[in-house]
């Protein structure tokens, strides 16, 4: 499950060492923990890492196979820790050790910045190749975060990319080697921490404005 730690103004919220999928519980945490980043006081930044050979798989699909009478709620609060992640106040930075598929790419465009593994490892959006339309709130999502080419080729052809086609795409702002990840983000984040507050968060609500209005409409078509 989740946990919080910090590292003088830099919050770290490791996801786990599984797939990370996004099971109600696993929402619920992460939820809490941003909570609590969100809550404190002074200079402060949020690095989101992963351990294990995932940073997150996306969507729980076994769990809403089991739960169908629950898809809408379900994905409403998907779509709400997207909008939280994109609105919080501070920096956030995505420090991805692993594969990151799917919601959980979606969950890294959520971020300010990304720092990539560059040798091993992908980034995909495969939703076309597993036939599952994006929400509207999703594609607004990725175009936002995306040029125009690279969210058409990402989510047309459920490309892989590894770190260096994704750094070269702008999908991620550095590439670099697997025991740099996490040191390289919380180095970044250490250096927007004063940057954190109302102003922030108002610029960044500005900014995307429509994108979290298609991400908390709770009537949009939900696939």
């Amino acid at each position: 499950m989740p946990s919080l730690d910090r590292q003088d103004n830099v919050f770290v919220l490791d996801l786990g060492d599984g797939e990370n999928r996004f099971h109600p519980d696993w929402l619920t945490a992460v939820d809490t923990a941003l909570t609590e980043v969100e809550k404190a006081e002074g200079p402060r930044a949020l690095v989101t890492a992963a351990t294990g050979k995932f940073w997150s798989n996306g969507l729980d699909l076994d769990w809403l196979l089991a739960h169908a009478d629950r898809h809408q709620e379900y994905v409403v609060s998907v779509h709400q820790l997207f909008a939280r992640m994109l609105s919080l106040p501070i920096v956030t930075v995505a420090a991805l050790q692993g594969h990151t598929f799917a919601a959980g790419a979606m969950l890294s465009l959520a971020h300010d910045l990304r720092v990539m593994r560059a040798d091993r490892g992908f980034w995909c959006l495969p939703e076309a190749d597993i036939n599952i339309p994006f929400t509207p709130g999703m594609s607004a999502l990725i175009q936002s975060r995306l040029a125009p080419r690279t969210a058409h080729e990402s989510m047309v052809t459920a490309r892989r990319y590894g770190g260096l086609d994704a750094a070269a795409a702008g999908i991620v702002d550095q590439a670099v080697a697997e025991d740099a990840v996490l040191s390289t983000a919380i180095e970044t984040a250490q250096g927007q921490a004063a940057k954190a507050g109302d102003t922030l968060g108002t610029i960044k609500t500005r900014m995307y404005g429509p994108v979290l209005a298609a991400l908390r409409d709770t009537v949009a078509p939900l696939g």
